[in-house]
């Protein structure tokens, strides 16, 4: 069969033929029908992601829409593979996947469950989120970023800052429901300045950056509190900007302020797929808003390196 190979970790994917995938016990082959091209899977392909284990030659891809043999679609999501899911045809543990619904775009569905997942599985399952409290975003203006403005919006949020980089990209969030905006690409005392004023009361930070934005946002944050002993709430999801930051200890000392993270290891396997098929439901209502691009598997390692139309597009290999 055909699939998306990485033979090694400093080239992109090429199309290529690949051993057929055999089911073992409990497992089931699926026809891949769409596959996400996900950050998680460009550090998948690279080896740079913290569960990879260096093996090659590898097919990546995290999760994906699969035709069971009746003919009938899932939404599934893959153990730490090699054999992942952009290809013809992958391997599936059956209790890894939800039912996608009749007539539902699984395009859409593939383009949009891993970045909505981070924020959906984090606000209602690694915290105790309640409808009219306040969430501050860093890195809002990236694909999960922006369906995590969203996702908190449908929530019951009663205030979202968006912070990310680039006025022309921030003043789109507003219709997706952002109540505010904080340039993370201005000077950084202006940087600090318009976090405490528009962000210091908010209850859950979701971070998507780490690195030096979340360690400079910090402290504005804590010193802004009216009520340092408010908890705060700081999920750390992604690590785009670096994955450290100086954490001083005064900060844990002065403010009742809770780090936590959201990803695999920090919530179990079986939390994330008791959320996926409330997801699945909203997306597929139209709840939220997706750029969908479909491109064929063939075109694999054009899709990686070619820069988008939009930023806001999400690539999709379909076989």
């Amino acid at each position: 069969m055909k699939a998306a190979v990485v033979t090694t970790f400093s080239e992109p994917p090429r199309f290529a033929d690949f051993a057929e995938p055999v089911a073992g016990p409990g497992e089931e082959v699926v026809e891949v029908v769409a596959s996400g091209l996900h950050p998680r899977v460009r550090s998948q392909a690279s080896g740079s992601h913290y569960t990879s284990t260096d093996e090659l030659p590898l097919v990546p891809g995290v999760d994906g829409v699969g035709r069971l043999a009746d003919g009938s679609l899932v939404y599934f999501v893959l153990p730490d593979t090699a054999f992942g899911a952009m290809a013809e045809r992958t391997v599936i543990d059956p209790r890894r996947s939800v039912p996608v619904p009749a007539g539902a775009d699984p395009v859409l569905v593939a383009s949009a469950m891993n970045p909505a997942m981070s924020s959906w599985i984090a606000l209602r399952g690694r915290i105790a989120f309640e409808p009219g409290q306040s969430v501050l975003i860093l890195g809002a203006t990236g694909s999960a970023g922006r369906l995590a403005i969203q996702v908190a919006r449908h929530l019951g949020a009663a205030s979202i800052v968006a912070a990310g980089r680039g006025a022309s990209r921030l003043a789109e969030l507003s219709a997706l429901g952002a109540t505010a905006t904080v340039d993370l690409a201005a000077a950084p005392d202006d940087v600090a300045a318009a976090l405490s004023a528009t962000a210091a009361e908010v209850d859950v930070v979701l971070d998507y950056l780490w690195g030096e934005p979340a360690q400079n946002a910090i402290m504005p944050l804590i010193t802004g509190r009216a009520d340092r002993s408010r908890l705060l709430q700081w999920i750390q999801i992604g690590a785009v900007a670096g994955p450290e930051i100086i954490l001083p200890s005064a900060v844990l000392r002065q403010a009742n302020v809770q780090f936590l993270g959201s990803g695999q290891g920090s919530a179990s396997a079986r939390g994330i797929l008791e959320q996926l098929p409330s997801l699945v439901a909203e997306l597929v209502r139209g709840t939220f808003t997706v750029d969908a691009l479909a491109t064929p598997l063939a075109d694999v390692a054009r899709a990686w390196t070619e820069p988008l139309a939009r930023s806001t597009q999400r690539v999709v290999l379909v076989p």
